[in-house]
């Protein structure tokens, strides 16, 4: 097969090096890629927002699947001008990727289908909203409708903050057009997860799950970001929570998408709250999450190339019950550029990356990168390199991983030195219940 896979981040990264080992992999782009990428694909100086391009190139190469990284192509039409070309396309149409494209959409289809998520109310006047932020009390989480690169939602703890922040994003100071229109919803306490599945339209299946730390500074503190780092299998996990969740959330949502004539094809990436043990829809996304992507592509034990190609042909039903993945723990630690997530330097040199490359049970994802003439590494975004390990507890895949970051020489980069706290402070509970009890 011919596979063209869209995307220049850590999770295409991530995704390049898992279809470049399938045996029916014959050629395999990437639009438009990035250094660590150009290890296991070719890449093609086509922008991922460059519809017309990206198109053009897959009649000229005679593309037998588009796999699509990033959330922007597919809420902008990406998927249905390849199908109007009948190409394969693994990620779904323009309407079906208003889950994640508008807040207020995803939370309209929940309450008409009963699935658990926060309370809310949708706003396009900022006095509307400044009367129910006044009428309801704080804490209050107020985020714009739009796409706003994973940094819409702001978690308001005084009147004066939310009204503030409905201020922002309504006026467009705060992020543009995404933020024309905002959704205001009760503030959900308890401990958040990652669940990923795979959809082909009327099947829906799991996919693993996954913890990420979206806080800058450590203890999970300091602005939101697009994620420095996490690990997977999430620590809170069990079969009977994955079952509720598919059975109150996944399902429902496909079902549900179907109803409304808009069936959805590719990963439905569900952002879980836990509430006194229950599980309560967050917000979908419509793509692999980042970094999560990179701990589930290190313990995928099975064809990806298989499976994105029978989601995409609507075929999910044929290797449902094949999907195996290996029972370590992977990690991710996130190497962002100082200043991130605000102003940063870039095209600045990192080295060392060959050396954590060959560490044991160890990947270098790239994300923000490129070649110089010289052939040099150096950083063109904010979060750089998701240095991903395994190991057969979340304690070995962290001491894995952070010896893999010791090797990489970047004076420009920093990064979280607890990613996976939360799965390990509940390990010393367990271990510290077993000596009680002995």
């Amino acid at each position: 097969m011919k596979i063209l896979l869209i995307g220049a981040g850590g999770r295409e990264h991530a995704l390049a090096w898992q279809l470049a080992q399938s045996d029916r992999c014959r050629e395999l782009y990437c639009a438009p890629g990035n250094a660590g990428i150009e290890e296991c694909a070719e890449c093609i100086d086509i922008q991922a927002d460059d519809s017309e391009a990206l198109v053009a190139f897959a009649i000229e190469k005679a593309i037998d699947l588009v796999v699509v990284g990033p959330e922007g192509p597919l809420v902008a039409g990406l998927t249905d001008r390849l199908h109007e070309k009948n190409i394969a396309v693994f990620g779904p149409t323009a309407a079906a990727a208003q889950l994640e494209g508008s807040k207020g959409f995803m939370k309209d289809l929940c309450t008409k289908y009963n699935i658990p998520t926060a309370a809310y109310s949708r706003f396009t006047v900022l006095e509307d909203a400044k009367e129910f932020i006044t009428a309801h009390g704080v804490p209050l989480v107020i985020k714009a409708d739009g796409l706003a690169a994973g940094k819409g939602v702001i978690i308001a703890a005084t009147i004066e903050d939310a009204e503030q922040a409905a201020e922002d994003m309504l006026s467009g100071t705060a992020f543009g057009q995404a933020g024309q229109s905002i959704v205001i919803e009760e503030f959900m306490d308890g401990e958040e997860l990652s669940v990923f599945a795979l959809a082909d339209g009327k099947t829906v299946i799991p996919f693993s799950s996954a913890q990420d730390h979206k806080r800058v500074g450590e203890g999970d503190t300091g602005p939101n970001t697009g994620g420095m780092g996490a690990y997977s299998p999430a620590h809170m996990m069990t079969e009977a929570l994955e079952q509720k969740i598919y059975n109150q959330i996944m399902q429902p949502t496909i079902d549900g998408m179907a109803k409304e004539g808009c069936p959805f094809t590719g990963v439905l990436f569900a952002g879980i709250i836990l509430v006194d043990g229950e599980p309560k829809l967050l917000e979908f996304n419509v793509r692999f999450g980042d970094p999560e992507c990179q701990t589930l592509m290190m313990r995928l034990d099975y064809d990806l190339l298989d499976i994105l190609t029978a989601g995409a042909k609507g075929l999910l039903t044929d290797v449902i019950d094949e999907i195996y993945w290996r029972e370590d723990t992977a990690l991710c630690v996130v190497m962002a550029a100082q200043g991130y997530p605000d102003s940063y330097e870039k095209n600045t040199l990192i080295t060392g990356i060959d050396a954590a490359d060959v560490m044991p049970e160890t990947k270098v994802f790239h994300a923000g990168t490129k070649r110089n003439k010289s052939k040099d590494i150096l950083n063109t975004g904010g979060r750089v390199l998701g240095i991903t390990s395994r190991g057969e507890t979340i304690s070995t895949a962290q001491i894995n991983a952070y010896k893999a970051v010791e090797k990489i020489n970047w004076p420009k980069g920093f990064f979280r030195r607890d990613i996976g706290w939360h799965a390990l402070k509940k390990d010393q509970r367990n271990i510290a219940t077993k000596s009680i009890s002995c």
